[in-house]
């Protein structure tokens, strides 16, 4: 490794689901407790009507409190009035004014919206298109969303080192980031990290260094195991928004990258699968919608499709409450058959604004699954109690997993390494927890597969990265360093 820059090393792990952050004195790795019983945050803010910031998982509490079960109700939005003539013309012999009248857009304000919860916001840092995010009647850019959730962490990292005895301030850090963000290109990559560290700035950290979240996860697993020598490692780090791999050549004065990879792949597009195949069923995918005609009996498929998108995406699924959908769904119901209690159900969800809710027993039960065979997804908010087997939630995933398997295959033959040459596999990431994501390493890599920390390694790594002065942010294939 490089010399050491700095009395103490800060590493923060923005996530798509949670966030961390350490501290490394040289010696000993801290990890700084964010909540009051967790050393984990969750990457969450919460915007009120006064637009009152909370984060973390005060905001979700504070959402569901005021949100969920509560009844939507859209308005159309008043972008103006305007005024028409009769088409006579007045004693001054100019056109004669009709009445004003107030002209309305799409309706899209939720009048009864007493707070905005933003999670997930790093997927969204490589879209141009969605740069900016309205907030009751405010545009807000993507970084003043993440920016009090850095404000909090550096508030915490400063009170943390005031405890001890280093003289050393909380105005730098490394800053983790997946080896692709979503969108997978230069550009995207580009783009989004430049919004990342405008965020840190904006919270004080004036001095940053970057370093790519699967080589952070490595480094913590090489503090942690200092006997490891001469070895090839590869990790796997599979969290809620990306998967990212590195492989690592150990070398005698540190070690060399020798290749990195990454996907959009991730836990929250295993709860939009899992949403999609356990619940669309449900609430009346697949049904069919037979109703009068001006002319004759009509008998369709109910239009469940145009509904999909809105209830993947929780924190605009409150726009599904407009006549046009909730007319049909209303229609349905009445037709008094057994498909109309589904409908009844989708309906409820609708109504009650239950989206969040549902998701957050989705990831109840993909836990669950993680140790034991069979759990229950319980929703008594729209009346859904179903067991689902281990067995069934693989064969929901499997897509995802084909993906994992042919991300392992292009990283190797990209290094020009074969399977058999790796020592050491590092699985990291909440996602990397799922048994059937074990047993793919297991399969390929026999007992070299080790479990490290899987949520707060790459925090660990980045304040060791930055204590010994690495910064990688130009990493890339062609341009290895070695530290």
């Amino acid at each position: 490794m490089t010399h050491k820059a700095r009395a103490v090393g800060i590493g923060i792990d923005y996530g798509t689901s949670n966030s961390a952050a350490a501290i490394y004195d040289g010696v000993i790795v801290s990890v700084i407790k964010l909540e009051k019983t967790s050393t984990i945050m969750p990457s969450a803010t919460y915007i009120d009507s006064e637009y009152k910031i909370c984060t973390g998982q005060n905001a979700i509490n504070t959402y569901v409190e005021v949100n969920t079960g509560r009844t939507v109700e859209l308005s159309a939005e008043l972008l103006g009035v305007g005024r028409t003539t009769t088409g006579q013309l007045g004693d001054k012999g100019l056109p004669e004014e009709a009445p004003s009248q107030h002209i309305y857009g799409q309706s899209l304000i939720d009048n009864g919206q007493q707070g905005r919860l933003f999670r997930g916001i790093k997927r969204l840092l490589s879209n141009a298109e969605k740069q900016r995010i309205m907030v009751f009647d405010k545009p807000f850019r993507l970084v003043a969303l993440i920016t009090p959730l850095l404000l909090r962490i550096q508030a915490t990292i400063k009170k943390n080192l005031q405890k001890t005895n280093i003289n050393a301030v909380a105005n730098h850090a490394c800053i983790g980031h997946p080896v692709n963000f979503e969108g997978n290109t230069t550009s995207n990559n580009d783009s989004a990290l430049t919004l990342l560290s405008e965020s840190y700035e904006y919270a004080g950290f004036v001095e940053k260094s970057y370093c790519p979240e699967p080589i952070a996860a490595t480094l913590s697993y090489l503090h942690a195991n200092p006997g490891t020598t001469s070895k090839i490692l590869l990790t796997v780090d599979f969290g809620g928004g990306t998967l990212d791999f590195c492989i690592i050549q150990q070398t005698s004065h540190g070690f060399e990258v020798v290749a990195t990879h990454g996907i959009g792949v991730g836990g929250d597009h295993i709860d939009q699968l899992l949403f999609k195949e356990l619940l669309f069923p449900l609430l009346g995918k697949g049904e069919r919608w037979r109703r009068e005609g001006a002319y004759r009996e009509i008998d369709t498929l109910f239009p469940f499709e145009e509904y999909e998108d809105l209830l993947l995406n929780w924190t605009v699924s409150y726009m599904l409450n407009q006549n046009k959908f909730t007319a049909p769904l209303m229609q349905r119901i009445q037709v008094d058959d057994e498909a109309s209690e589904k409908f009844r159900r989708l309906y409820d969800l609708i109504k009650g604004n239950n989206s969040y809710t549902i998701f957050q027993a989705i990831k109840i039960l993909k836990a669950r699954l993680s140790n034991e065979t069979t759990a229950i997804l319980d929703v008594p908010e729209i009346d859904v109690e179903i067991t689902v087997e281990r067995t069934h939630f693989e064969e929901i995933i499997k897509p995802l997993l084909m993906q994992f398997e042919h991300a392992i295959d292009y990283l190797l033959a990209n290094a020009k390494i074969k399977a058999e040459d790796i020592d050491i596999v590092i699985r990291t990431g909440g996602s990397s927890l799922i048994p059937a994501v074990k047993n793919k390493l297991t399969e390929r890599f026999g007992d070299k597969v080790i479990e490290h920390d899987p949520f707060t390694s790459v925090a660990s790594g980045l304040a060791i990265a930055e204590y010994n002065g690495l910064n990688l942010q130009k990493l890339n294939n062609n341009d290895i360093p070695q530290v």
